[in-house]
């Protein structure tokens, strides 16, 4: 089987639940609605012809300028065919996505990542836990509307013994670093080599 059959393929079967479908980059990317991403991804692994039994990832893209806030993909790869697939929905930024895991195991790890960055919600998760930041965590680093040096910072006091939370400080005064070009030197060498021949 072929991209081409593959494609002609899910437009027959998948009719109702497929929005679009493209051939990119030697893949299929196929958009879906929220409600239809977990009967299509079931279908691409039971089917006979289509066999995708491995995912790849999932992942997330944020736009926030847009209702539909969120992008969320799915990559799936057929070793008996020899083809990828992307599977791509868009959703709200309140919307809970149906969770996989029941179809790929995998998929547990890869959605609490996807959580843990952009606080998207899974509906009949086994384990929605934070996985990559720490349980007391607040805001979800990958959303554009997240400061780059954090909200808290985490060290060890010395005076009471543990590891404590503070407010991110940052105590380091901006620097003025010289550009000039390695290979003429920066200014305070040039000053010092010039001071020297002067006296």
């Amino acid at each position: 089987m072929n991209l081409a059959e593959l494609n002609n393929l899910l437009n027959s079967e998948l009719t109702s639940k497929i929005k679009e479908s493209k051939e990119e980059n030697g893949e299929l990317l196929i958009n879906v609605e929220l409600a239809n991403i977990y009967s299509t991804i079931l279908f691409l692994k039971t089917d006979s012809k289509c066999k995708f039994r491995q995912l790849i990832d999932i992942l997330a893209v944020d736009f926030p300028g847009e209702e539909d806030r969120f992008k969320i993909y799915y990559l799936l790869l057929s070793h008996e065919n020899n083809i990828r697939i992307k599977i791509v929905s868009q959703i709200q930024i309140d919307s809970k996505v149906p969770s996989i895991t029941k179809i790929y195991p995998s998929a547990n790890w890869m959605e609490r990542e996807v959580f843990d960055m952009y606080g998207i919600k899974f509906k009949n998760h086994p384990d929605l836990r934070r996985i990559l930041t720490d349980y007391n965590f607040k805001g979800f680093p990958l959303r554009k509307d997240f400061p780059l040096t954090g909200f808290n910072e985490v060290r060890y006091s010395e005076k009471d013994k543990k590891v404590i939370y503070e407010p991110v400080k940052l105590e380091q005064n901006y620097r003025n670093f010289d550009f000039s070009s390695p290979w003429e030197g920066t200014k305070y060498i040039k000053e010092v080599k010039e001071k020297v021949k002067n006296d």
